[in-house]
């Protein structure tokens, strides 16, 4: 074949002035072993040959020559002259010639294979600069005659809006910038996904980030759909964290046409491809960032039993360092105006784009709308594509309801530098034209603004003797935190842990567990905090043990060795970086935790989890799908129970219920600071501290009654139930299934609820 068109076996990564840099990129990966799909390149010398012939060059300067690229009408009107020339010319004999014979040989004589048709433009993935979907990619071409129609789109999409507005923002001449055509024998993915050799919001070295997504994977690029999410640790290549989503659409070839289906009832929970193939994958990454000195953003497919290689291309939006953005001040400015954070964000969405943005909301639901952006504005659209580049251009930061942390919106915000936070399902309905919002695009979230007496114990009656082996229909239950009182607690009559907290075991290891994972101990994390737990199961059962888990606040945290280096300085800690957040914003440290009571659980299933301090009805469904990606669900003997502490918990406690918990356990401590708006711990204010408040009281009638309707437990594991006896009488009153007090006040507690239970049968 004459250099009209190349074959992946003579291409080579020096070839990028042939074949573009994607076409560089496959030679390379084709000839180094890796499992590449064969095809062939049409060259930039048969780009360069149909623009001679149809002079055009000529036509194409003098239409950008009077182009203003930030004028949204001209850059339009421009890249639609452009693209009708490319459309309508002719392509040269020998050009078609060539292709069609190069299509024969890879489709075998007398059959005409489906391929893929994708742009491979000379500037496109370099160290420096990644037009990743800037031009055309065309899936399933059938036949000669249409795949020298696609070839002469994918020149044509070489002058889009975006591809032209990009080539001038990062100033390279559009007469530099040719382009190759690859085709490429089709994949029939099954699952397709990214990968990442780096993460590519916190750049952390130490990982490989792999998303996947039923069918083919311009879902993915779209941000069409939330993929599933992997977290591989290098060198140990041990799965960090898993983040399975619920995928109801895909794209899927029926005949020649690729067609949006839904994906089968069954399928929609799955993980996408199983633990082998993650770290299979993670493997593959790891060879090519080797084989380049450079970490990769890779796209693969999988076929069969058989995972392939479809593109590999530089990561590019590498920075030194994020620590500084990640402690940066949480005060911005909006104009001439102050902005404080508020301590609650009004979205919670995936880290996309660190840093801090913040300005006025504009609603882009369509390209046609982006003419509306100011300079400064907060871009809030369903899902940003590349016809965006000019908006997102112009944004303070970017929000979407959908896609994920390597859909192609997030890669170009990463590039522009702009703070993105992306699923966040609802910012287009929640916010306003015009609102003014503060987004934090290393922690996912975004903000609304620019800005007594004490309480004497009742005197206890010593109803320890009398009531010490009595049985009662409401369950009582033992808070505790150290394994060396597990085996002397086990002994009274209680019947099971409703609270075993986790703070005290992982203090006890000694060392912060990012910081675990950095130096690669995990394990040795995983087994100490399993060995823990053991005690507690075996002395108990099998009886039930309730583990919270870790619910330490950043305070807490920055105590353990290595803390320091991971955890802010928040004002107040309380209403801070806690709880459920902390396991969807750092699923790998809640991995450590997951994986240890898998451990124990295989040996003692009296194991039941906990989820504490949880937001929203969105939080709380995110951990129960991390928690289901580790097969605990799986196990009838599992229960999965959410605390209740937070007004928002009581007031939505009907669609906490539907996420799918087995229960709840009321934690009257922060339930009663945070109702009452008071510090139990801040001698200042502790004398409006009441946990037998009217708020209070109908807080917990409220959620032990709807328990009761929706047929789950109801528990309550915070001090009150110790201390005062007149309200364990009105929670047995109100229908609660368990009380979870102190080991000094189990005899107590117990007799009080036989009295209680006596009385309500007379």
């Amino acid at each position: 074949m004459s250099d009209l068109t190349l074959f992946f076996k003579d291409i080579s990564k020096t070839d990028i002035p042939k074949v573009g840099g994607k076409g560089a990129n496959l030679g390379e990966m084709y000839n180094a072993g890796f499992p590449v799909p064969p095809g062939f390149a049409v060259t930039v010398a048969s780009y360069d040959l149909f623009l001679t012939e149809n002079k055009l060059l000529e036509k194409i300067t003098e239409i950008l020559k009077d182009t203003d690229v930030n004028n949204t009408e001209s850059l339009a009107k421009a890249s639609e002259k452009i693209q009708k020339l490319i459309i309508k010319s002719d392509i040269p004999e020998d050009v078609a010639n060539d292709t069609i014979r190069s299509y024969k040989k890879i489709s075998g004589f007398f059959k005409q294979a489906l391929v893929a048709v994708r742009s491979s433009a000379t500037a496109e993935d370099l160290p420096d600069a990644s037009f990743a979907g800037q031009q055309a990619t065309f899936l399933n071409v059938k036949g000669e005659a249409n795949l020298l129609i696609k070839i002469r789109e994918c020149w044509a999409s070489l002058f889009t809006e975006r591809a032209i507005f990009y080539r001038v923002q990062n100033k390279i001449p559009h007469e530099k910038v040719k382009i190759s055509v690859i085709i490429q024998k089709m994949i029939q993915s099954y699952v397709s996904g990214v990968m990442f050799t780096i993460d590519p919001v916190t750049n952390e070295k130490d990982r490989i980030i792999i998303e996947s997504v039923w069918g083919l994977g311009e879902m993915i690029v779209q941000g069409s759909v939330v993929p599933d999410h992997y977290v591989v640790q290098k060198g140990t290549n041990a799965i960090l964290s898993k983040e399975v989503s619920d995928q109801h659409i895909q794209l899927v070839k029926e005949g020649v046409v690729t067609k949006e289906r839904d994906v089968p009832k069954s399928q929609i929970p799955l993980q996408k491809i199983s633990n082998e193939e993650i770290i299979k994958l993670a493997k593959i990454g790891q060879k090519l960032q080797d084989h380049y000195y450079h970490p990769q953003d890779v796209e693969w497919a999988k076929e069969g039993d058989n995972l392939y290689i479809v593109q590999t291309r530089p990561v590019t939006t590498i920075k030194e360092t994020t620590k500084t953005i990640r402690r940066e001040a949480r005060t911005k400015k909006l104009g001439d105006e102050d902005i404080t954070l508020p301590e609650k964000p009004i979205l919670i969405g995936s880290p996309a784009s660190v840093g801090i943005g913040t300005g006025r909301v504009k609603i882009i639901k369509t390209p046609k709308e982006i003419g509306k952006m100011q300079t400064g504005d907060v871009l809030v659209s369903k899902m940003t594509s590349p016809d965006f580049v000019p908006a997102m251009k112009k944004a303070s930061a970017i929000i979407t309801d959908e896609g994920g942390p390597t859909s192609h919106a997030a890669i170009v915000s990463r590039e522009l530098g702009v703070p993105c936070v992306v699923g966040t399902k609802v910012a287009t309905t929640l916010l306003k034209e015009g609102y003014a919002v503060t987004v934090d695009g290393a922690k996912g979230t975004v903000y609304l603004g620019s800005k007594v007496k004490i309480q004497e114990s009742e005197q206890k009656v010593d109803l320890n003797k009398k009531y010490a082996h009595t049985k009662t229909a409401t369950k009582i239950y033992v808070n505790l935190a150290e394994p060396e009182r597990a085996k002397e607690v086990s002994k009274l009559n209680v019947q099971g842990v409703g609270l075993l907290r986790a703070e005290f075991m992982i203090a006890e290891i000694g060392i912060h567990p990012k910081e675990a994972i950095k130096q690669k101990k995990q394990a040795s994390f995983i087994d100490k905090l399993a060995k823990d737990i053991t005690i507690f199961c075996k002395n108990f059962y099998p009886r039930p043990v309730v583990y919270r888990a870790t619910d330490f606040k950043t305070n807490e945290y920055r105590a353990l060795p290595g803390g320091k280096a991971w955890e802010p300085v928040e004002p107040n800690p309380l209403m801070g970086f806690r709880g459920a957040f902390r396991y969807v914003t750092s699923p790998e440290v809640f991995n450590l935790e997951l994986q240890a009571i898998k451990k124990v659980r295989e040996k003692y299933n009296n194991l039941w989890l906990m989820t504490p301090y949880v937001r929203s009805v969105d939080e709380l469904a995110r951990v129960r799908r991390l928690v289901a990606t580790e097969g605990l669900f799986e196990s009838n003997t599992f229960k999965f129970l959410m605390m209740v502490e937070i007004p928002v918990n009581v007031i939505l406690i009907e669609e906490f219920i539907k996420v799918g918990i087995d229960g709840v356990s009321i934690g009257s401590n922060d339930l009663t600071m945070l109702t009452l708006g008071t510090d139990r711990d801040n001698a200042e204010v502790r004398g409006a501290y009441n946990e037998r408040s009217e708020a209070i009281l109908w807080s917990l009638k409220r959620v032990i009654k709807t328990c009761n309707k929706y047929k789950i437990t109801s528990s309550i594991c915070g001090q009150a139930p110790s201390t005062y006896d007149d309200l364990v009488k009105k929670l047995v009153k109100y229908g609660i299934t368990s009380i979870s007090v102190n080991p000094d006040a189990v005899g107590r507690v117990r007799g009080v609820v036989a009295q209680i239970e006596e009385e309500l049968i007379k």
